[in-house]
């Protein structure tokens, strides 16, 4: 746990960059809000082993303006919207290792940030970003010059730049070169990092104690508060998971990685089977949000809805493939329940013996060709007899069912 400073204090950070209009930034240079603490990575994470990641400190600052490189060639455009607006940043020891670990630890903190409230965590929005300082060594010799990578935007690209700028500075150090620190862009569609600007010491910085903002100060008391209110922890949250619905941690990991999926799937998963629960959520909700452009904290299916078509597959009033074809319906916006749908579409599945065995009858009556080809050893061809029951009867035969009468009359 990192220690929360009773009082910490702001600084001005002077440097001249396009992104920057006033010409200094105010951070927390010398007293940040919290030193200490740590991140851990364990197989919970998708880490084969166990590793610590250390935290620096934590600091409140400005946020700079948006650089934009890959637009116009040879050209910088500058978004100043929001320049000046207060983040909170997070500085890590050197100790990851991989840009696997880099990748990990990333995305450990943004489920952190998100069950936490701090923020959304949404890289591709800007609500979350890395800067990665990045250096190499042989084993036995003190840590190398480091590089900064500014502003990568999501996991992927943050790991791609690692491995490039970790095989660029070992390609310069074979050839006898020096690496000289600066700070670096990487360029996603060459897989290349490229120079920015040579990079500063904190000497060049000229900080000085931010006059127009008093310290801050926290109390014990308001801390205590805090701690008292605290959300369930990821690392508990997956534990719990497990154990009381008996899924898998990428089951887990798929639901909490979006902002409320997590309580989306316990409410649905009440008095269901769980398994069934996370597979609709995990591959059917997660696939058709995707393909409609929806993010999933603006899901139109509420509970209810997802729920009601889970309770008409177990009951046998659909097939799998109609539920499907009604939860396209709810993602487009219908708000009515499985039942009512099936209803107005005529979608009830059909499991009435009898008639099934007539529509069988009558396929089998039709195509004896086909029957011997089976009697004759092709067993791969009932898979083309359930599909022409199933055209039959627009994909509303029991599967089940129809296994069950083609199986009995073809032997």
């Amino acid at each position: 746990m990192g220690n929360v400073q009773p009082v910490s204090f702001f600084d001005r950070k002077h440097y001249f960059y396009p992104d920057l209009p006033a010409g200094y930034q105010i951070t927390q240079h010398y007293a940040p809000i919290s030193l200490g603490g740590k991140i851990t990575l364990s197989p919970l994470d998708g880490l084969d082993y166990e590793t610590d990641v250390r935290i620096k400190q934590i600091q409140i600052e400005q946020d700079t303006g948006k650089s934009i490189h890959d637009i116009k060639p040879g050209m910088a455009l500058i978004d100043l919207n929001r320049s000046g607006t207060g983040l909170m940043e997070i500085v890590t020891e050197p100790d990851i290792r991989t840009s696997k670990e880099a990748g990990l630890t990333v995305r450990k903190l943004q489920t952190l940030l998100r069950t936490l409230g701090s923020s959304n965590g949404n890289m591709e929005e800007g609500s979350l970003r890395c800067d990665v300082n990045v250096s190499v060594h042989e084993i036995g010799t003190p840590f190398g010059t480091r590089c900064e990578i500014k502003n990568l935007n999501s996991i992927k690209f943050l790991m791609a730049a690692v491995d490039v700028e970790i095989e660029r500075q070992i390609a310069e150090l074979k050839k006898g070169h020096s690496i000289i620190q600066e700070t670096r862009g990487y360029d996603v569609a060459a897989n290349q990092t490229f120079r920015l600007r040579t990079k500063e010491t904190s000497a060049d910085y000229r900080y000085m104690p931010e006059p127009d903002i008093p310290s801050l100060i926290i109390t014990e008391d308001y801390l205590t508060g805090i701690h008292n209110k605290l959300p369930e922890l990821p690392d508990d949250l997956k534990k719990r998971l497990m154990n009381q619905y008996n899924i898998s941690l990428r089951d887990v990991m798929s639901l909490m990685h979006e902002d409320g999926g997590v309580e989306y799937f316990e409410e649905i998963a009440k008095n269901r089977n769980p398994h069934h629960v996370v597979n609709w959520i995990t591959h059917d909700l997660y696939g058709l949000l995707n393909t409609n452009n929806i993010k999933f904290n603006h899901n139109p299916v509420t509970t209810q809805q997802l729920g009601s078509i889970i309770d008409s597959i177990k009951t046998d009033d659909i097939t799998a493939k109609t539920g499907r074809k009604i939860l396209t319906i709810m993602v487009l916006g219908d708000k009515r329940l499985c039942h009512d749908i099936v209803q107005e579409k005529g979608w009830k599945q059909l499991t009435n013996t009898y008639e099934l065995e007539i529509i069988c009858k009558n396929i089998l009556s039709k195509n004896p060709k086909q029957v011997q080809q089976y009697k004759q050893g092709n067993k791969n061809i009932f898979s083309w007899f359930v599909g022409q029951v199933m055209k039959e009867t627009k994909s509303n035969a029991n599967p089940k069912l129809v296994n069950d009468i083609l199986t009995k009359y073809l032997n």
